[in-house]
């Protein structure tokens, strides 16, 4: 039915607590609606035309008669809330067996593991946001030249060093040795992040060249399969460390969800051929979700509606468009973790009628909707919700 599908991944922006919420200490998280409730109101209305107001209640907006778009929810059959699961099942690939998690640090093997085959020590070794031990550590890491590592509430390995101290391709390499030989088998963390920073003590700040090395996803992804069958993939921001660079043709790197959306605006308005745009808008989660800043996550939110407004009138007649998120962060809930909760689902493609695609039980109907369209082998989890979308 169509040529084109572009995925807008909002990264964190959930829209309430699952059923087992609780069972992740999640009761009660709602990102979109608390930083609402909180905010006196969200000013979304380009989202709320497309129907983002009849799937919650969201101070600020009010169900439209005829939604412009087709909306609904979709909940997580992974048994995680994190950003690689979110992918992975959005493409076909649900995560049953948790990445492993480190609370307390990682155990002794790994870091003396590590240490050895990079010929130094380590600060840190343990959970700590990443602004936070840059500022802790950062002068002792200047000194001595032994980089920072530490873990979150995820399964994830970072790596965090100044520019000027240990330089990036070496940072690269360091991330590359974690990845390959230290957290393997039973330590196998979702993803090995490098985190380099600059400036002085005191002011120091993290820059846009964050990489992530991640596992390659456990079966077969509908990227890998569009990408076989000789359809385009590209990726823009993290979409290509998520999947181990596996099923993408081409990857844009982002700065931030505005300099993403300028990229995926110039692609959608240019001739990418036909198959798969992806994009993942990571400041919802790394500078406003994990930081707890509930006003910068509500002002992000209404900047991108902004840009969806242009984003919608740019469409090409063969382009589909499906906005949703990985996982929920709610700032306004306590600690500064992932939460667990439904994503919302919004769909578009032009002179469309819209209606309602309802509670989905799986991200991974994103997947089997892109399969259906593009004639592929039928993933093993999702149903396409493609014969709704009716032209």
């Amino acid at each position: 039915m169509f040529q084109r599908i572009i995925v807008l991944v909002m990264d964190s922006v959930g829209i309430g607590a699952l059923p087992d919420a609780g069972q992740y200490g999640d009761a009660g998280a709602n990102t979109l609606g608390n930083i609402a409730r909180s905010l006196g109101g969200l000013f979304l209305p380009a989202m709320n035309k497309l129907g983002l107001g009849a799937v919650a209640e969201i101070e600020g907006l009010k169900p439209v008669e005829q939604a412009m778009g087709f909306y609904g929810k979709m909940a997580e059959k992974s048994h995680a809330k994190d950003t690689t699961s979110g992918h992975w099942e959005m493409a076909g690939v649900p995560i049953f067996s948790p990445f492993p998690v480190y609370p307390h640090g990682f155990p002794k093997e790994v870091i003396e593991q590590f240490t050895r085959l990079i010929h130094r020590p380590i600060l840190g070794n343990k959970v700590a946001s990443g602004t936070e031990i840059i500022a802790e550590l950062g002068a002792e890491h200047m000194r001595t030249g032994y980089p920072i590592v530490y873990t979150s509430a995820d399964s994830v390995f970072q790596i965090a060093a100044h520019e000027e101290i240990i330089p990036l391709e070496e940072l690269y390499e360091m991330c590359r040795i974690a990845r390959e030989q230290v957290c393997v088998g039973e330590h196998a963390v979702g993803r090995i992040i490098a985190r380099p920073f600059i400036g002085a003590p005191g002011n120091f700040t993290r820059t846009a060249n964050r990489h992530d090395y991640s596992l390659e996803p456990g079966g077969t992804t509908v990227l890998d399969s569009l990408k076989k069958e000789g359809f385009s993939v590209i990726g823009i921001g993290k979409i290509a460390d998520i999947y181990a660079h596996r099923g993408i043709t081409k990857s844009y790197s982002s700065k931030s969800n505005d300099n993403g959306m300028v990229i995926l605006l110039d692609l959608v308005r240019s001739n990418t051929g036909a198959g798969l745009i992806m994009a993942n808008l990571v400041e919802f989660d790394s500078s406003f979700g994990h930081r707890n800043d509930v006003t910068g996550y509500g002002r992000a939110l209404e900047r991108l509606d902004g840009q969806l407004a242009l984003l919608l009138e740019s469409l090409q007649e063969q382009d589909l468009l499906i906005i949703t998120a990985d996982h929920g962060c709610d700032p306004t809930f306590p600690g500064s973790d992932h939460t667990r909760e439904y994503v919302p689902l919004l769909v578009f493609y032009p002179n469309c009628s819209g209606g309602a695609l309802g509670v989905r039980e799986t991200f991974a109907d994103v997947g089997q909707t892109i399969a259906a369209n593009f004639s592929l082998a039928k993933l093993d989890y999702g149903n396409s919700f493609l014969h709704q979308l009716v032209r």
